[in-house]
């Protein structure tokens, strides 16, 4: 069985802008293997995001192949992409997007939840998720509670509720300064090491390209490296 968990093949995505036509990724190739901790960086408007979309099962190519975990997205339905995206990948975004009614156990255990998860197996998976963040004494404070290095953290405890196989993180450290968006890289690079995730940071900083250990680097939809 192929170690191979992403594989895009010569995948274009075009997008309709009134009469024009926009492309957004102009025939990128490249495949990612399972464990890898790798970042795909550009400017912005240079099709990362694109990217990211296609990896997450967000969207579909106009034309080209999009696989994740061997299956290829453009003949998957909804339904199959929706347990896709909820067994297989998890999402980590620069705004964090947690539930301001929901205490950060409620937070984290959510994923569970729509898997359908029993309840006290939920909160047990929620918990040891949330120590190995560090935040096992905050289950009970809610996001405004937070600093926004907790807020991350926690976000990246729901992301990994599901042990996805792949982790997707969304410009994870732009909401942060410097020293909290170290903390929150050296802590993807944990779970990289300890849990085998293949972890893919989408970023425009040159500096969070260079902490990884490899580096996509996109520019006007086109590959420019991959090394």
């Amino acid at each position: 069985m192929s170690d191979t968990v992403v594989r895009l093949d010569n995948v274009v995505k075009t997008y309709s802008m009134g009469e024009s036509e926009v492309h957004a990724l102009a025939g990128v190739s490249f495949e990612i293997q399972q464990g890898e901790f790798l970042s795909i960086m550009g400017p912005s408007g240079s099709g990362k995001s694109t990217c990211m979309n296609m990896i997450g099962c967000l969207d579909r190519p106009t034309s080209g192949i999009v696989e994740i975990n061997g299956r290829e997205t453009a003949k998957m339905n909804e339904k199959e992409l929706a347990v896709l995206r909820n067994q297989t990948v998890g999402f980590v975004f620069q705004q964090y997007h947690l539930i301001s009614s929901m205490n950060v156990l409620e937070n984290v255990m959510l994923p569970l939840k729509y898997a359908r998860v029993e309840h006290s197996e939920r909160v047990e998976r929620a918990k040891q998720a949330l120590e190995a963040v560090g935040l096992a004494d905050r289950l009970k404070h809610r996001p405004h509670e937070l600093s926004g290095g907790q807020k991350q953290r926690v976000a990246i405890a729901r992301a990994m509720i599901t042990q996805p196989k792949i982790l997707l993180a969304d410009e994870p450290t732009g909401a942060l300064d410097s020293t909290t968006g170290k903390q929150v890289m050296e802590l993807f690079a944990r779970i990289n090491k300890e849990q085998g995730t293949t972890i893919i940071i989408v970023t425009h900083d040159p500096g969070i390209g260079a902490s990884t250990e490899r580096c996509i680097r996109i520019l006007d939809g086109k590959i420019q490296d991959s090394q």
